[in-house]
């Protein structure tokens, strides 16, 4: 199971879990995003009317003509991600290292324990968490 987790410096906003066996593809993304988009307008409400710059990784799902468009017609300002760069995503830097730490160890007997988990994990950080994840960027 792989978690797509979309959040700024207030929290997290929208969580996908993409069964085993599956792959993200640039349809499956790009259906991702306007769900991110709904997810936006409930718990930011304002928010996509001041804007969202939006940052993402240079995978080829992420880059694909599908994707790509349901970026613009989100509205969304897409940050550039540098091509080949050594500098780790936000997610890679701040969130999933903290949360392998909280889970390290931990045994799970099927996927909904997993996913209660990593819930768990998101809701209880505080604000301050999402924060200093983004400002030491």
């Amino acid at each position: 199971m792989m978690a797509s987790v979309f959040w700024d410096a207030k929290g997290v906003v929208f969580v996908d879990y993409l069964p085993k066996g599956k792959m993200i593809n640039g349809e499956y993304y790009a259906n991702l995003l306007k769900q991110l988009r709904q997810a936006i307008k409930a718990k930011r409400p304002g928010k996509l009317t001041k804007g969202v710059l939006f940052h993402q990784e240079n995978t080829p799902a992420h880059k694909s003509v599908i994707a790509m468009a349901t970026v613009r017609d989100c509205g969304f300002q897409l940050v550039q991600h540098p091509p080949n760069s050594p500098d780790l995503a936000p997610s890679d830097f701040n969130l999933f290292p903290n949360m392998k730490k909280q889970l390290a160890g931990k045994h799970f007997t099927d996927d909904y324990h997993v996913v209660s988990a990593v819930d768990a994990f998101f809701e209880e950080k505080e604000e301050t968490f999402y924060t200093t994840g983004i400002q030491a960027l």
